[in-house]
């Protein structure tokens, strides 16, 4: 039996760390404006996880959390501020795919965008089937 895949990654100055184990879910990238201000771009790259799939592994443990809606909180780092992910209050916790300590795996390809009218007009989004 093959042993599931895991994913390690934490914020910049190492305060949160987390290990993600099994499938990582609905990589994609979103362009709305709660993204582009929680992660300060135009786009955020999500990948998703249940919440029993991640464990917090850092001396900081659970990373800090602000509410943005009703459904969801954003967590960050309360050292660095850096993002770390969206945690809804269903059993739905989103990465940041840039705080991955290997973000270049293929199964965390984004695979679709959401809010793509919200990016600016100027700016061309590839999807990554296309190259």
């Amino acid at each position: 039996m093959a042993r599931p895949k895991t994913y390690e990654g934490g914020c910049l100055c190492g305060n949160i760390r987390f290990i993600a184990t099994g499938p990582a879910m609905k990589p994609h990238t979103c362009s709305c404006k709660q993204c582009q201000r929680h992660s300060g771009s135009l786009t955020q790259i999500w990948v998703e996880f249940t919440r029993d799939q991640v464990q917090w592994t850092g001396s900081g443990g659970a990373p800090s959390k602000w509410r943005s809606s009703e459904w969801s909180s954003r967590a960050f780092c309360s050292v660095c501020g850096s993002t770390i992910g969206a945690i809804d209050d269903k059993p739905t916790l989103a990465l940041a795919l840039g705080t991955f300590d290997s973000p270049n795996r293929q199964e965390l390809a984004p695979q679709s965008h959401s809010y793509v009218s919200k990016r600016p007009k100027w700016w061309g989004i590839n999807n990554p089937s296309d190259t």
